[in-house]
């Protein structure tokens, strides 16, 4: 979800207006996405490397998470939304911590729509805790070197409760994953739009999901005719 503080800067407010602005369409995609045959989705709210911006945007984006789990957690219900949360949460404050976990625990009976929000969240991250978990299972004689297999890392990996993507979409015209569920994507369809995230509507992902259904997914395999 990219282009918030661009958003904002463009029009001479603070970043921080741009990712209020941004939280707002979260809602109206979310709400959007069941009707659109959408049961998984995954947004990029923080990732490990966000750190590096100042104090005030990240004390300010940790503040506008608290506000979105606290105010919406009743429309989540309502609407049958149930969400989760990836990523390193020991580095997160303890009261966005525990708002985390009480809105995992009332929405875990819902289906309609799987929401997964990645917060301090970063692939090669998540494959490093990943990979330390079988190697401590491995030092203290829980598992053997040759019982590592892919299966067995992605079971370790914050998504295992979760399906693989089929459709990565960024938004604000850059081109490049940013250490995305890099493990996950390996055969996602991909889509950049030059859209800033605040001006991302259902309409334009509406339209890039026609887009998707028209491709051929080979996985690797011999097109057929």
């Amino acid at each position: 979800m990219d282009g918030n503080g661009r958003w904002a800067t463009n029009r001479g407010w603070p970043r921080l207006v741009g990712h209020r602005k941004g939280a707002e369409r979260v809602k109206q995609i979310v709400s959007a996405a069941p009707d659109m045959g959408i049961k998984w989705l995954t947004i990029y709210a923080f990732s490990t490397e966000n750190w590096k911006r100042s104090t005030e945007e990240v004390l300010g984006l940790m503040a506008i998470f608290a506000r979105y789990i606290q105010r919406e957690a009743d429309r989540m219900a309502k609407e049958g939304v149930r969400m989760r949360f990836i990523g390193d949460r020991s580095k997160l404050d303890p009261k966005l911590q525990r708002l985390m976990a009480g809105i995992e625990a009332r929405t875990a009976g819902f289906s309609r729509l799987n929401l997964t929000v990645a917060i301090n969240y970063g692939g090669r991250d998540e494959i490093l805790r990943a990979s330390r978990a079988l190697a401590q299972e491995v030092a203290e004689g829980r598992l053997e070197p040759g019982d590592i297999t892919e299966a067995a890392l992605a079971e370790r990996l914050d998504t295992s409760a979760i399906p693989d993507p089929d459709l990565v979409i960024r938004t604000s015209g850059e081109t490049r994953t940013s250490n995305f569920l890099i493990w996950q994507s390996a055969y996602a369809e991909f889509e950049f739009t030059p859209t800033l995230w605040p001006d991302f509507s259902p309409q334009e992902l509406s339209d890039i999901l026609v887009r998707f259904g028209n491709r051929e997914r080979r996985f690797g395999g011999v097109a057929t005719t």
